[in-house]
């Protein structure tokens, strides 16, 4: 399985296959030796790289954060499976696939969701995902563009075999749609901003914001560190809120090391920042263990097993532990 976005990888070459170590030095509760978290260079994850940089870890009493970067989905998961990473950052429909295939960790928190920073685009005369059948659509398969296709084709009460799929990488996605060689693409930011400017004319007819929390990402832990160390987990989630709130009180500054991280600058990710929702705790408060586990999660497993992400039924009790978002 290919990572969220293929958008970490090329904005950055010091991200490569396999993984790079950053070690955060702070003062951690001296129960826990450490908390190794893995993540991928994708802005819905920047709030640690704030925690980072305002030393929010050291403030919520964290000793030692080893945040470890992967390129791809497949090395998260090697590594949750074999206990080098204690936690992880990821999509939620490969948190879904993990624990389907069944590697033992939880989704406790909610980060971020794609509004616009995921979409449809259509040339002229096509104006609905009705009119998708018997249209050529290129997308990614297997990602995010999967997902969000297969969500789209489906409420617009079509099967994906009423589309002629054309599987491409997102970014030759983009391309294809502003060269005429199909009428759809399902792509993410910069291209979608990239056609949009290229070609005027073409519309976006379904987005993120049509399916809120489809394209969404979350922080799996593994079942034996919440067992031994909750107090690192909600140390942890108190981070990523103080990070956050310091993002929103201060976003220009936020943008720039969140994008000087994932190997951008804040005028690349200026359309994607726009497009992107992060969870406050209080939402996580409110969504987590309500609305997100109800109605979300079903929805978005459908769109997982369709697109053979998900090979085996999971449910929310399985995947989900909202007792630390609930707390706060």
């Amino acid at each position: 399985m290919l990572s969220r976005y293929a958008l970490k990888r090329s904005f950055s070459t010091v991200f490569c296959a396999g993984m790079l170590s950053v070690t955060v030095h702070s003062v951690y509760a001296a129960e826990t030796e450490q908390v190794k978290m893995g993540i991928e260079p994708w802005l819905g994850y920047g709030q640690w790289h704030i925690a980072s940089a305002k030393n929010l870890f050291e403030k919520e009493g964290l000793k030692k954060v080893e945040v470890i970067n992967f390129a791809e989905d497949k090395d998260i998961n090697a590594a949750l499976a074999s206990g080098q990473i204690d936690v992880a950052n990821i999509a939620t429909h490969t948190a879904m696939g993990m624990i389907s295939a069944g590697l033992p960790v939880k989704i406790v928190l909610l980060l971020d969701q794609s509004n616009t920073a995921d979409a449809i685009l259509a040339s002229s005369g096509i104006t609905s995902i009705k009119d998708l059948k018997g249209k050529q659509v290129a997308y990614e398969e297997g990602t995010t563009s999967d997902i969000l296709l297969r969500s789209a084709v489906a409420s617009a009460g079509l099967s994906f075999s009423d589309i002629k799929p054309v599987p491409m990488p997102a970014a030759s996605a983009g391309s294809a749609i502003i060269a005429g060689r199909v009428p759809v693409a399902v792509t993410y930011e910069p291209y979608l901003t990239v056609a949009k400017k290229s070609d005027p004319s073409l519309k976006m007819i379904y987005s993120g914001s049509s399916d809120p929390g489809l394209i969404s990402d979350v922080l799996v832990v593994r079942d034996d560190f919440i067992k031994d160390h909750p107090d690192a987990i909600k140390a942890l989630i108190k981070t990523w809120g103080q990070a956050l709130d310091y993002y929103n009180a201060n976003q220009s500054e936020g943008r720039a090391i969140i994008s000087k991280a994932v190997g951008a600058t804040p005028e690349d990710l200026g359309t994607a920042f726009d497009g992107v929702k992060y969870f406050t705790l209080s939402d996580n408060k409110a969504l987590l263990s309500h609305d997100f586990t109800s109605k979300t999660f079903p929805h978005i497993l459908q769109a997982a097993t369709a697109a053979g992400i998900v090979t085996q039924p999971v449910t929310p009790a399985q995947t989900i532990d909202a007792s630390f978002a609930d707390a706060q």
